[in-house]
């Protein structure tokens, strides 16, 4: 072939790859997209577009509707009640229609919500999910104010807020009321502040609309806070308060004597609301409160028992153990969970006993494992694991489910009982399909769960130790690892109750939650809570087996006397059958199941998966309803890094790839003009 012929060929070729390129780069707009959260992109005018594309039509402060967020507590005995503020402005130029993605407890009850324009305060309905989004809909379209409040999941919520006018101050306030529960003697209110972003691999195009609040926008790493945070406790304990710390965020504490407490942040100021706020407290001697509560209703009588655990004892004999460790290294663990992570393992790897076996499962995307089988915890195996472990830096999206039923499928060691220990910040869209997994495996392998980060999925954590009959924990930071090693050690070793049973004597109980009890590894209160008919009398005794033999401790239901304060327990305890209903069932949308629960919601006035609040101003204030829908972006919570929020794939804009191919294509044709013309002369000189 001549040397012309092969610099035509090679110009064609290039052209032929930059017209492709070209066409992918067009094509691109064609790819499914996964429903995966994104970056809030602000340009430097002012505007911002949080898709990161095509043509801002508002002022960025639109996008940032929700200034401020002032949180009330006041605990009394063991039942907390939280009212939550949230303030939205309008300091744009045009109608904006906001959506705000939020947590809260896993096991708050929320029972009432208002909303407030001016000095006009509207009551929020309780109503079925899809009527209640039927009349916000309605309502926006006509261009009053109104505000929806939907469950998204047990612990994260979405409030849609219509027609904020400019110039408008709009207040939601919900309450709510849960149960606080000791541990080890040490009480713990928990107020989350946000939600993570959560891995998925499922389309947008197809996802159903319950689904879209995975797609949110969220502020960089590093980036200044764009909205207020502030909480104040009020803890009345009825006993002395030994101690009373919050290690999350910098807090001042008053006192009014030895069982009334305030606690409120020391610079509201400092921006705290990118991670839980945890106050933990403890009475005098690690006394807890335990004895039984009564209600006394219109239609209903409700009852809450606690009964403190008895002593925990080590059995002279403890059987030989498998534990498979399932660590999460994906993009959201990057840094100081990831750190923390290694931290936690190294104790927890380091001090398995000879007899015991082990293996380690990382995962991402995609899963590694240590070994096919399951190793003995030689010194030689121990020492690989660490540095299995340790050369984690932490990528990738979060897939758990996969992860897991890999490792229930690792061979099991015979005469060996098996626990799955699962570390992760819970970063995942799919919770009830591990839930399922689990359920589905209880006879191969119990499950404990670990939460590393600083705002942690805790519907997940608690809720794979409760599908695997395990116990959860919560690390939110490097000095808390130890602590949480030395417990799930003591745990394991040796359960404080089992074989658990209640008996009801001359006293008519109905509707008791749980039915069932499984072992309690932790020395937390044997909880009840129920109803009950005609006289408050007769005994409540409960049963069970120690490391040291049979345990029986009965409670006379005539000496307490039911008391008005303690109306919470009909919020409680519908909340407590609304869980096993819905959060950790994998088929709550079974036909019968849901009728239960929206029945459960509209009775006792809660917010459920299946039923909603929705507030309607009916002053028409934007006639048409015409305004801008936006999502209020959320800060990545403390101590996360960018990793953990995929940018998706980079391409080249379309105008700069144009401008690229001609601009080779010219040099490849300039190069070939030139090549001819030295041949031509190399011809001249021949001849």
């Amino acid at each position: 072939m001549k040397t012309t012929a092969k610099a035509v060929l090679l110009t064609a070729a290039v052209l032929f790859l930059f017209s492709g390129a070209f066409a992918f780069a067009q094509s691109e707009k064609n790819i499914e997209k996964t429903l995966s959260p994104y970056f809030f992109v602000e340009s430097e005018s002012g505007s911002g577009d949080p898709e990161g594309g095509g043509s801002p039509s508002t002022d960025s402060t639109d996008h940032f509707f929700l200034k401020k967020t002032d949180v009330s507590v006041k605990i009394s005995g063991v039942i907390a009640a939280v009212t939550v503020r949230q303030h939205y402005a309008n300091e744009g130029k045009d109608t904006v229609h906001g959506t705000y993605i939020f947590p809260a407890s896993t096991r708050a009850a929320v029972h009432g919500m208002t909303m407030t324009i001016g000095d006009r305060v509207i009551r929020a309905k309780i109503e079925e999910k899809d009527e209640a989004r039927q009349i916000y809909e309605t309502a926006k379209s006509e261009g009053k104010s109104a505000s929806l409040l939907e469950q998204k999941r047990p612990n994260v919520f979405s409030m849609s807020v219509a027609n904020i006018l400019p110039g408008d101050l709009v207040v939601i306030e919900l309450q709510y009321t849960e149960l606080l529960v000791p541990t080890e003697g040490t009480y713990q209110f928990v107020y989350p502040t946000v939600v993570g972003p959560r891995y998925t691999d499922m389309d947008e195009a197809g996802a159903p609309q319950g689904e879209k609040w995975v797609k949110n926008p969220y502020l960089k790493e590093g980036s200044a806070p764009r909205t207020a945070f502030d909480i104040g406790v009020d803890l009345s304990t009825g006993m002395p308060i030994q101690e009373a710390v919050c290690n999350t965020h910098e807090t001042d504490i008053r006192w009014d004597g030895a069982d009334l407490a305030h606690i409120g942040l020391a610079d509201p100021g400092d921006f705290g609301g990118d991670r839980d706020f945890i106050l933990r407290y403890r009475l005098v001697d690690k006394q807890i409160t335990s004895g039984l509560m009564l209600y006394e209703g219109e239609t209903e009588n409700f009852f809450l028992l606690m009964m403190q655990p008895p002593e925990r004892v080590k059995p002279a004999h403890i059987p030989g153990r498998e534990y498979i460790f399932v660590v999460d290294v994906s993009g959201s663990m990057n840094g100081f969970p990831l750190n923390t992570t290694k931290e936690l393992l190294g104790d927890l790897v380091g001090n398995l006993r000879p007899t015991d076996a082990f293996n380690v499962l990382l995962f991402a995307g995609v899963s590694n494992l240590m070994a096919p089988n399951s190793l003995p915890a030689t010194p030689g195996n121990l020492s690989q694991a660490l540095s299995f472990i340790d050369g984690q830096q932490g990528s990738g999206g979060t897939d758990l489910f996969s992860a897991m039923n890999r490792a229930m499928a690792i061979p099991a060691s015979e005469g060996f009982a098996r626990t799955l220990v699962i570390v992760t910040d819970g970063y995942i869209h799919a919770e009830n399909a591990v839930f399922e997994s689990i359920q589905n495996n209880l006879n191969r392998a119990n499950v404990f769960a670990f939460g590393i980060g600083s705002s942690v999925n805790r519907f997940l954590i608690e809720g794979m130790a409760k599908a695997g009959q395990g116990e959860p924990f919560v690390v939110t930071g490097p000095a808390e690892a130890p602590d949480a090693a030395r417990r799930f050690r003591e745990y394991i070793a040796s359960p404080v109750l089992t074989g658990i049973d209640v008996e009801f004597e001359g006293f008519d109980a109905y509707d008791v939650e749980p039915r069932s009890f499984p072992d309690l590894f932790a020395a937390r209160p044997v909880l009840l809570i129920g109803k009950w008919r005609g006289e408050a009398d007769g005994k409540i005794t409960i049963r069970g087996t120690t490391g040291s033999g049979a345990y029986e401790k009965s409670f006379a239901v005539g000496e307490t006397s039911p008391a008005d304060a303690n109306e919470a327990l009909r919020y409680l305890w519908a909340r407590t059958r609304i869980s096993r209903l819905s959060d950790f069932n994998p088929q709550p949308h079974d036909p019968e199941n849901r009728a239960e629960i929206v029945s459960l919601g509209l009775t006792y006035n809660l917010l459920t998966a299946f039923t909603s609040f929705v507030a309607v101003d009916e002053i028409i204030r934007n006639p048409g309803g015409e305004g801008e829908d936006v999502k209020q972006p959320l800060p990545l919570p403390k101590g996360v890094s960018n990793l953990a929020v995929s940018s998706g794939p980079v391409s080249v804009p379309e105008p700069e790839l144009m401008l690229l191919g001609i601009l080779c294509s010219g040099m490849l044709l300039i190069i070939h003009i030139r090549h001819i013309r030295r041949r031509r002369m190399q011809k001249k000189k021949a001849a």
